[in-house]
Order: C-alpha cells, then structure tokens, then sequence
C-alpha cells in the first residue's frame, strides 16, 4: 500500500518511501527492505538508500508502520541481576551502550527491564505479550530462571547473551568461547612459571560460571598441573565477593603464586585482598582476569584479562534479533576471547 504525501507545518510535501526509490534509483520494496532491517538487500543498494533517506529528509512513520506490521518496533534489555548488580558491573552498562547503538542504526528503541525475581519476570512477560515488545535480550539469566521457559513459550523472539543453560537449542545466543579464554589464562600463568595457580569462579548457574571453571581445570591439565579443590573458591561476579575468595583462599593454600579470577571486578576484589596480607602483586601473586572492562587498564598495576569483544557481541545480538523478527531460525554465535597481557601477570 503506497504512502501518502502530507503536508507539514511549513507548506512543504512531507518526503515519502517512493521519493526515496526514486532518488536511489531503487524500487519501493527495497527501500522498505532497508527501514525493516536490510536483510537481502546489496551493499550498494543499501547504501544508495541511506544516502537518499538523507537527502530527502525522509522520516519513518513508526505509528503507520506498526498498524501494518503489528510490530512496535520497540527491544527489552532484560537483566537478571539485582538492580545494584547494573550500576556496580561495567560489563551490564556495555552492553546496555552497544545494544542500544546497534539498535538505533534501525530506529528501534531499547528498553530496560530488571528480571531478579519471579514477581519481575511474570511483570516483564505481560508486558512483553501484550504487544509492547517485539523480541528480548536476555543478559545474565541464571540457570533455571523461568524467563527463559515463559519467553520460549510464547514464541518471542529472543536473544541470550551467554549459553542459556537449558535451551541451547531454543533460543538463538552470542556467546564468547569462555572455556578457551579460560585455558589461555591459565596457562599463561603457567608458563610464566607459576605451579600453585587458583581460581575464583563466577556463580555456576551461570554459563560464564561454569565454562571458565572448566577452562582453568583444562589449563592445568595442559600445563601438567594437578587440580586441587583446595585452590578453588566461587564468587557472585562482584568486587566483594572477590575480596572475600581470596581471603579463603589464601587462609587455605597460603603458598598459592596465581590466581586467575573468572571477572575483573572480582578480580579487583582479589588484588584488595592480596595488598591486605601483604602480598605484592605479580611477585608474589600473579593475577589474571576476564571481561577486560574499562576498570581493567585503569587498575594499579594494570590488570592482565581475556578480552570479551563487547561491540561485536552487541552487534552479533542485534543481528540475530533481527533475523528472528524476520522469520528466521535461532542461530547461535560463538566469539573468541583474546589475552590482554598487562603487569598483573
């Protein structure tokens, strides 16, 4: 159905969809392509619609649109975390940052949600079902969180950030290859000579939790070292927490060289620990982190850290989305992780 001309408050004829064809030298339904996302659209005609969209002021109608599509052509940013968690890890506010960015090159506004409790996902999930939301993307749901189970079951389209344990085969997800981060780390230390390396794990109902554990118990192994339970302490991702497995973990195995935290923030955590026994980092303790957040260059001495690649995997989530508002099938994508080597180790 062909759009309208109006006229707007300066006398001008409001620019339309067959302007722009016509300055692009496009048909119509490619101009549509690209305001819908831009799948199956040429690299030249996109960008001969972007640069006619500009030159003609044209602007989306986003009411007449949604009465067409159904859609709302909004995104919900779901976190599972305490509302304290967001404003205390940088890592939520990255991928807040790249979401919304990526988002914004297709005009969709993304909308934030705090899902830590079953009263929260029930309140999310009516709000999404009733047509206020498109798709999700769900960042750090803990294993058996039923938002996974609710979404899934009323066919939103959803993105994971992470594995989503439990439906894997269900929902689409990016993910970074945290086990190989994880073994990097680990024998990274190793080679630097290191023989008593521990770890701090994240929670492990959380893939990150579990994937990195696994990673420094493959690290030891190829590094010929033996795995001892007495070197393992969990933390919940906080700076805290951090402090605190490292307080166990010293009174433990006090001759321990290493460590290989599965966050920077704990990882921070750890380092205010080891500097309250005494303990100088690297020479007597090595310290390795992951995420590479901004607090990370930032720590005294700089902190050595796998490096998450926080654009791709917002952009990637995007991406993915997108495909599923348009009919295509969950995919999942898997990143690779890289050592960011600094003076902690």
């Amino acid at each position: 159905m062909g759009e309208r001309g109006v006229v707007v408050d300066n006398g001008r004829r409001r620019p339309t969809i067959e302007d722009v064809a016509a300055a692009a030298g496009v048909s119509r339904g490619t101009v549509s392509r690209v305001l819908n996302g831009g799948v199956n659209v040429s690299p030249t005609a996109l960008a001969a619609v972007n640069k006619a969209i500009k030159q003609t002021g044209y602007v989306v109608n986003t009411h007449a649109r949604s009465l067409v599509t159904q859609r709302s052509g909004s995104v919900a940013f779901i976190l599972s975390e305490p509302q304290e968690k967001f404003f205390e890890d940088p890592n939520f506010q990255v991928l807040l940052r790249g979401c919304t960015q990526a988002l914004a090159e297709h005009d969709m506004p993304l909308l934030l949600s705090i899902a830590d409790s079953e009263q929260d996902v029930e309140r999310v999930v009516r709000f999404i079902s009733s047509g206020h939301i498109d798709g999700a993307l769900l960042v750090s749901t803990h294993a058996g969180n039923p938002v996974f189970g609710r979404l899934a079951s009323l066919g939103i389209p959803t993105v994971a950030c992470g594995l989503p344990i439990g439906y894997e085969r269900e929902l689409a997800y990016v993910a970074v290859n945290e086990v190989e981060g994880a073994r990097l780390a680990t024998t990274h230390l190793a080679r630097l000579g290191r023989r008593r390396i521990a770890t701090v794990t994240g929670p492990l109902d959380l893939s990150g939790g579990r994937e990195r554990l696994k990673g420094y118990q493959e690290g030891l192994e190829q590094s010929g070292l033996t795995y001892d339970q007495n070197l393992v302490a969990h933390g919940d991702y906080t700076r805290i927490s951090g402090q605190l497995a490292m307080e166990r973990l010293l009174k433990q195995t006090p001759d321990l060289d290493a460590v290989f935290v599965a966050s920077d923030l704990m990882a921070l955590g750890a380092m205010d620990a080891l500097d309250r026994a005494g303990r100088a980092v690297p020479g007597d303790v090595a310290v390795v982190g992951f995420d590479d957040s901004p607090s990370a260059a930032a720590a005294r001495p700089a902190l050595t850290t796998v490096r998450q690649p926080w654009k791709r995997i917002c952009e990637e989530m995007v991406r993915l989305l997108l495909a599923l508002l348009d009919g295509q099938e969950p995919a999942a994508v898997i990143l690779p992780g890289q050592l960011v080597v600094r003076e902690t180790a």
